[in-house]
């Protein structure tokens, strides 16, 4: 569906050039979301899958065996987008004090969205509104270390940017000027807000996404945040209690489709194509996120099983399994923080579990050994390969 009156441009002048930039309507779009019965049908899958999602976690004997893992890698996936390399693995090595195995800057990012997403999940859990002034701690947070850390952390820019190309006259998009970023934000921030039951949850956070990225406000790492915005946004709403969806492999998946349906959003006002184009990607990866916690607790069962019969280490084996499905890529060092073992034991067990078949140890040296639980690793790493 076409709307004519989407949003204005004005007439700016940057970089010694004329330019025009878009500004968008506050939410909700006018005339509303047309829902089609086909669309209808849509949504209500996308419902059911969270709803099977959202149950995985009464299954686990601690959801944060799952959290820790997929909020990684989310945060590896959502930084590849931008440009990253890091894996997974290169995270886990890196939060140990090991030595990743690309640029220290790419690891530092993602980490960094590690922080930003748990800050963000924290701090409204708390019962801190989604606000402008929580996204701009966030955002101070995701750029604190890596190459965006001169680019105004938690400041809403004041000078203009745009997307693609070399200038703003060749650009593909050129968003509000910055003078406009401030009421933009605040409507934005309205929308978020707004108890009158005007749109469902999903359609809050689907408009919100591309509002925030059409608004663009930071200098850097809008595109990290914005992600970020539709997960906060679902569990606030109460359609998770935990944070298990993410988006980032979809959109890394068909990143063609997904800018353009964003230039569609802002030329037609066509914000049903991407509604669709989103309820299916909450669809497919909140199937895809259910079926990959089952394959964990399936694979965890078993391994388990074989424990209990590996002789007198097998209390300890256990704990040390347990850890490991927080941490599949770790050192001994760690795990014997983790389980409270002492150091022989933990020694003793990893030699066991290498025996089983479980862990397998990837250094070949004598000393600062790295052990990983392999098949669940392999799991998790699914879909992360850089682009």
């Amino acid at each position: 569906m076409k709307r004519e009156n989407s949003g204005h441009y004005v007439t700016i002048s940057t970089t010694g050039e004329t330019v025009k930039a878009y500004v968008p309507n506050p939410l909700p779009p006018e005339p509303p979301l047309r829902i089609s019965a086909a669309l209808r049908g849509e949504l209500d899958m996308a419902l059911l899958a969270l709803g099977r999602l959202d149950s995985v976690s009464s299954y686990l004997p601690d959801a944060n065996l799952l959290l820790y893992l997929y909020i990684r890698k989310e945060a590896v996936l959502s930084s590849q987008i931008e440009g990253t390399q890091s894996t997974l693995s290169d995270l886990l090595l890196f939060e140990m004090d090991a030595v990743p195995g690309v640029p220290i800057d790419d690891v530092k990012e993602v980490s960094s969205y590690v922080s930003a997403l748990t800050y963000g999940l924290d701090k409204t859990r708390s019962g801190f509104p989604l606000s402008n002034r929580l996204f701009k701690e966030m955002h101070e947070i995701l750029l604190s270390s890596g190459r965006g850390s001169h680019k105004n952390p938690g400041e809403f820019r004041r000078s203009q940017n745009w997307i693609g190309g070399d200038r703003p006259g060749n650009a593909v998009f050129v968003p509000p000027p910055p003078n406009e970023v401030p009421n933009c934000m605040g409507e934005l921030e309205l929308f978020l807000n707004n108890e009158r039951g005007i749109v469902s949850a999903l359609e809050k956070a689907a408009l919100s996404h591309i509002q925030f990225e059409t608004i663009h406000p930071f200098l850097d790492g809008n595109g990290r945040l914005g992600r970020l915005l539709i997960t906060l946004i679902l569990c606030v709403e109460k359609i998770l209690t935990e944070p298990l969806l993410y988006l980032s492999l979809y959109f890394k998946n068909h990143r063609n489709e997904y800018y353009e349906l964003l230039q569609k959003v802002r030329i037609d006002g066509d914000w049903e194509s991407w509604f669709e184009f989103f309820i299916k990607a909450v669809s497919l990866t909140a199937e895809q996120s259910t079926g990959t916690a089952r394959r964990l607790v399936h694979l965890a069962d078993e391994n388990r099983k074989l424990i209990q019969g590996i002789g007198r280490v097998a209390g300890s084996a256990l704990m040390v399994h347990q850890s490991l499905m927080v941490r599949p890529l770790t050192d001994s060092a760690h795990l014997c923080t983790a389980t409270e073992l002492a150091p022989n034991t933990v020694n003793k067990v990893l030699k066991a579990l290498i025996k089983a078949g479980i862990v397998e140890e990837v250094t070949g040296r004598n000393r600062n050994r790295i052990y990983v639980y392999r098949k669940y690793l392999d799991v998790m790493n699914e879909g992360i390969e850089p682009l």
